[in-house]
């Protein structure tokens, strides 16, 4: 499933990921308040949910 952004389908899990990443930076960012740490958690959720989201894709096709 795709969603059209600016002329350009992206996968759903892709925009997932960015909202996860952004949900643990903001919440990393309150409650630890360090922007290292936030950084550092949020992306390494985003890159999880994209890669389980891309396997999960591309063993559905």
């Amino acid at each position: 499933m795709t969603v059209d952004i600016a002329g350009t389908a992206w996968p759903v899990y892709k925009l997932e990921a960015i909202a996860a990443g952004l949900a643990v930076f903001l919440v990393a960012m309150l409650i630890v308040g360090s922007m290292q740490v936030a950084v550092l958690g949020a992306s390494a959720l985003a890159a999880g949910v994209w890669l389980v989201g891309s396997v999960r894709q591309a063993t559905r096709a």
